[in-house]
């Protein structure tokens, strides 16, 4: 056991008459931050972590078999913008942790608010069943069943089980080429891959990072960019980039004016995509952070295709009429959402595409919440903590959701919104800007707290 390593949780107390037991599906990041803020509001909260590791997919070769982590990950945003707001990094913590820093940060955070006692380790979760009619209006109940056989009940449940552990295989990819095929899932270590010829196929921040990684020793390396990218710098002037950016992230300033800065402080760090070899942008699209691979195309150690047209074996041949032999091809080609344990009559999920009230609720439900299924432009943990605040009330009776009517009109917008704003591809369509859906979070809290107020 290494030190970060933590024991098998005692047996949770029995919960006190008239306390919510609450259950929190997950231990990484997201699971943390929605078990402090409920058990601090005094719930009874029980955390069911399939593996036996605290952090999540920032637990490198965590044993849930859940984790992307590879050796040299770092998180995208800085230390300041990463953290919780009431817990700090160690003092000694670089700029950009990585991922054993955060593994460390999350398993003190989860010391820090006595999490540790209320995770059930080894404790894989396999159904999520309503033991209640929610027609009826009767107070929501819920039993939990577990891998080994055991059941439990609850009066809510939140899951934080994340969407980034199982791959999304493009059949082109997986199906045609011959060689090597390797889903970025599976990418550990660049130490397998010197003296291949390699094509990664992406441009998301796990593409570029895993190119960066492999591109040194390897005798050709091709990159390809199948849609437009922004890549942010790292640094700016020697300062994190997202400690900069966060100084124009505010509501009274005009999305468009953020996107427009942050487009033109990018510009003077990176100069033109175009001229990198990356299609300009027609939609916006989820941002890439990589502080090397500009050096890498410029040295010539990495190569941007702006698309495949076929495979032939380990022939691949790209849009521009050429076409490359390679030994090993890497499709950082994204993840699909992943939710065996809850019935698709319970929450649909058709396409990849999981649509939800604030992208937490599905309507009709009450008592069950999904929390961390988004992507966005920012550190999660920050976006976390308003989340986990936002199920504090409901459960609270502080708050009081919208009708099924009315959470429907939502969720239609939102998508709509989606379509219309975001290039259409399976991540896009839990895509959010982190400013605008925060304020949407504090707006709707208002208008549900102001409704519970009027119900009593």
């Amino acid at each position: 056991m290494n030190e970060l390593s933590t024991p098998a949780a005692p047996d949770a107390p029995t919960s006190p008459a008239g306390v919510k037991r609450i259950a929190v599906i997950g231990a990484g990041a997201c699971g943390l931050c929605a078990a402090k803020y409920l058990s601090q509001a005094g719930f009874d909260v029980t955390i069911f972590e399939i593996g036996t590791q605290i952090g999540g997919l920032w637990c490198f070769m965590n044993d849930n078999q859940r984790s992307s982590a590879y050796r040299t990950l770092h998180i995208n945003t800085s230390r300041g913008v990463t953290r919780f707001h009431d817990l700090d990094f160690d003092a000694d913590v670089q700029a950009f942790p990585d991922h054993a820093d955060m593994h460390a940060y999350l398993v003190k955070y989860a010391r820090h608010f006595d999490l540790v006692r209320r995770i059930r380790f080894q404790s894989r979760v396999v159904d999520i069943r309503p033991l209640f009619d929610p027609e009826t209006g009767e107070a929501p109940a819920w039993e939990v069943a577990l891998e080994e056989g055991g059941t439990d009940r609850f009066d809510a449940v939140v899951v934080a089980s994340g969407h980034l552990s199982v791959p999304l295989h493009v059949p082109m990819f997986h199906d045609d080429f011959t060689g090597e095929y390797v889903h970025g899932h599976d990418y550990k270590a660049p130490e397998p891959y010197v003296g291949k010829r390699i094509c990664v196929i992406g441009v998301g921040n796990s593409a570029c990072a895993i190119a960066g990684d492999v591109c040194v020793t390897a005798p050709r390396c091709v990159l390809v960019a199948r849609s437009g990218v922004l890549i942010l710098p790292k640094l700016f002037c020697g300062i994190p980039f997202t400690d900069i950016t966060r100084r124009i992230q505010r509501p009274w300033i005009p999305a468009w004016l953020r996107r427009k800065l942050t487009a033109w402080l990018t510009y003077l760090v990176h100069g033109s995509m175009a001229k990198l070899g990356f299609k300009a942008l027609d939609k916006r699209a989820h941002v890439t952070s990589n502080g090397t691979i500009v050096t890498d195309i410029a040295y010539s150690r990495i190569t941007v295709k702006q698309g495949i047209e076929r495979i032939d074996g380990r022939t691949i041949h790209f849009v521009d009429g050429t076409a490359e032999e390679f030994d090993t091809l890497i499709a950082a080609t994204g993840y699909l959402i992943d939710l065996p344990f809850i019935s698709r009559d319970i929450v649909p999920l058709e396409d990849n595409r999981l649509e939800l009230y604030k992208r937490m609720v599905q309507p009709g439900w009450p008592g069950l919440y999904l929390m961390g299924f988004f992507n966005t432009d920012t550190a999660l943990n920050m976006v976390y903590e308003h989340q986990a605040r936002w199920v504090r009330d409901i459960e609270l009776g502080e708050a009081r959701l919208p009708t099924k009517t009315e959470m429907k009109a939502d969720m239609a917008a939102k998508r709509a919104w989606v379509e219309a704003t975001y290039k259409d591809s399976p991540r896009h369509t839990i895509e959010e800007e982190h400013v605008p859906y925060i304020g949407e979070l504090k707006t709707s809290l208002r208008r549900m707290r102001k409704a519970a107020r009027r119900a009593i």
